[in-house]
């Protein structure tokens, strides 16, 4: 199956700005002394520390270093850029030039011995909370409840005494009553005591309530 090489106008840009910049570069390192392979290897080292330094500032968090080097690789190809615009004769190189593109080497490898192992900061993490501990349950506290008096339960009220039952009122006739004193005094003077409602009914021969009624008059 064929793939679909997919044409992206940014990396063809990307292709086409190197190409010009590995150029100019080039010919500058040349005109500066740089002959033969060596020439050739000056606009790799340029390029390579620009990306290196690029791609550290993305992916850690302290890139200070990596923009100062980044900087550095700028200048360089920019520079190299703008020399060989017509604005510096290559035929007659100033010696101030030949000195930093012979100096260059030493520059770029310290750019990437320092990229390569300058230590990373981690990033700050948010501090994981520890779980909180149950608060302590506060004690009750010791209050006493005064419990309302209980009732005392409702008595029945307390019925009246039935009034005393009064002997049923029994009439004596005057004569019985005449006989029963006689009877009364007679017993008196033998016995030297009162008559009492018993014997009043053994000799009267009268009911027990006549005999009461008979004695109540007597007393």
């Amino acid at each position: 199956m064929s793939r679909r090489i997919r044409l992206d106008a940014v990396l063809i840009q990307a292709v086409i700005a190197g190409a010009l910049s590995f150029s100019h570069l080039h010919d500058l390192a040349e005109a500066a002394g740089q002959d033969g392979w060596k020439a050739w290897a000056y606009p790799i080292s340029v390029d390579l520390l620009l990306v290196a330094a690029w791609r550290r500032m993305r992916t850690h968090a302290d890139n200070r270093a990596a923009w100062i080097w980044f900087v550095i690789a700028l200048a360089a190809s920019l520079g190299a850029n703008i020399a060989t615009a017509g604005l510096l004769d290559l035929g007659d190189v100033p010696a101030w030039l030949r000195i930093l593109v012979a100096g260059w080497p030493a520059l770029a490898f310290l750019g990437g011995t320092l990229l390569a192992h300058t230590p990373t900061t981690p990033e700050p993490t948010a501090p994981v909370a520890a779980p909180l501990a149950a608060p302590d349950p506060e004690p009750a506290p010791n209050v006493t409840v005064e419990r309302a008096p209980e009732l005392a339960p409702e008595l029945p009220p307390a019925s009246a005494p039935a009034p005393a039952t009064k002997p049923p009122t029994v009439a004596v006739p005057p004569a019985l009553l005449d006989h029963a004193r006689k009877v009364a005094d007679t017993h008196h003077a033998t016995t030297g005591a009162r008559i009492d409602s018993a014997t009043l009914r053994t000799r009267l021969g009268v009911p027990a309530p006549l005999a009461d009624a008979i004695n109540a008059q007597l007393a």
